[in-house]
């Protein structure tokens, strides 16, 4: 028993309370209960620690893991005759966390316990995360969708999202689906949130500015347009749902975010409020530009990919806000590409420095590739509705609506109305990125 001790260190995944003490990552146990935790399958593969040391599974411990696993499946899930027992279940500080990508990300225990962000400074924390340079493409998604159809998708695509995320967060105590860039992505989120707030309010203070110095000029006719006005139905209403797509993502890096709340059982509260706030700022930048876009003389349709772009260079306000743009960008560039370069070297290389030359050429493909989308396609809403789709395909709509039907399909409690609903969310979010190619 002794060696079949040592030989499945490693091997199961703990499923626990999900809201007492929780662990790096929001991933959460209760070290006491052992029989808690159930197998899960690991291939023997990479596993990254938090040192980006690359280890493998051995195959006579992958082979306990595929019986256990198996043994498990035999019996119904309330049926503990086949459950693994104590003395090859392994510790709290053992337990990895099972990902997509081929790794396993190492838990390790928390003795602090739980984080000691109030409610108030978790949401905004959240709501600075989400808020990006998406923003600036909020005025003409509503153009492209019409006013009223604009609105509504904002509202619509706020609760979609959220719903997803929400999904997301109560994954923790289904299948572990999480990968180590939650945890990076996370730090840099919250460690460069001073630059995205000053940016974010400058903005607003802009465009209340603007908005009061033009006055409103809207007009509404709802399928045909006129000389300076757009209607407000649109059928090119999927270019909007793509930027919002990224403009409301942060699923890849909101357990960790909620995991230095300080009453975990106010998360699915905060987090509402947040997105609420989210929803709201992007409701008065994109409503009060719209509005105020001066028509006539100009027509509504020459409102910019990039709000900014409508303001003449002399003008001092939006001058400022590039400022500030620009130095959010400057300080937050480099952590984009560590995290391109953890992901990418640590995966094919085993290594997140492998040398020199390796970060070297990796820096500079970076660097090329922005700098060679920005001279061949400067659309910054082209840019973020393609990207935003994709990725909101598999990290917004995808992977959390699948792991919530496989959970419930291992607990026997997938109904065809669940099943149905989460299959037609994901259906959304391939038409999503199909329809960008077509608009």
């Amino acid at each position: 028993m002794e060696n079949t001790d040592s030989d499945s260190t490693h091997l199961l995944v703990p499923e626990v309370d999900p809201e007492t003490h929780p662990g790096p990552g929001n991933i959460q146990f209760d070290p006491s209960d052992l029989r808690s935790k159930r197998p899960f399958y690991i291939e023997p593969t990479n596993i990254v620690s938090i040192d980006d040391v690359l280890q493998r599974v051995s195959d006579h411990a992958s082979a306990m893991n595929k019986r256990i696993h198996y043994y498990s499946r035999l019996t119904a899930p309330a049926d503990n005759a086949l459950v693994a027992p104590d003395h090859v279940v392994p510790g709290p500080e053992e337990c990895y966390v099972y990902s997509p990508l081929g790794s396993a990300y190492t838990l390790q225990s928390c003795s602090q316990g739980p984080g000691k962000n109030t409610s108030l400074v978790t949401i905004f924390m959240i709501w600075n995360t989400i808020m990006g340079t998406s923003i600036l493409s909020i005025p003409w998604g509503i153009k492209q969708a019409g006013f009223t159809t604009g609105i509504c998708v904002i509202v619509l695509m706020g609760l979609l999202t959220l719903y997803c995320c929400y999904r997301v967060v109560k994954s923790r105590t289904m299948i572990y689906f999480v990968h180590h860039v939650n945890d990076t992505d996370a730090a840099l989120s919250t460690n460069d949130s001073n630059p995205g707030t000053v940016s974010i309010v400058f903005l607003t203070f802009l465009v209340t500015v603007k908005a009061v110095h033009l006055g409103f000029h809207l007009e509404f006719h709802w399928l045909t347009p006129t000389e300076f006005f757009v209607p407000e139905i649109r059928s090119k209403f999927p270019q909007l749902t793509g930027v919002l797509t990224l403009a409301f993502f942060i699923h890849n890096c909101i357990i960790t975010l909620l995991k230095n709340n300080k009453n975990q059982g106010n998360n699915m509260r905060d987090l509402s409020i947040a997105y609420m706030l989210v929803t709201l700022t992007y409701l008065y930048i994109g409503i009060l530009v719209f509005a105020s876009f001066p028509s006539p003389p100009l027509s509504k349709d020459c409102i910019e990919q990039n709000f900014l772009d409508n303001f003449p260079n002399s003008d001092i306000l939006s001058f400022v806000a590039r400022i500030f743009l620009l130095f959010q960008m400057v300080t937050v560039y480099p952590l984009l590409g560590y995290l391109a370069r953890v992901q990418l070297l640590g995966q094919v290389f085993g290594d997140a420095y492998p040398s020199i030359f390796h970060v070297t050429i990796l820096n500079l493909v970076i660097v090329g590739a922005g700098v060679s989308m920005a001279c061949l396609y400067p659309n910054i809403g082209g840019i973020i509705r393609y990207s935003g789709a994709a990725c909101g395909l598999a990290f917004v709509f995808f992977y959390p609506s699948l792991i919530y039907i496989i959970s419930l399909r291992q607990e026997d409690r997938l109904t065809w109305p669940k099943l149905i609903f989460h299959v037609f969310i994901i259906v959304l979010g391939l038409a999503n990125l199909i329809t960008q190619f077509f608009m």
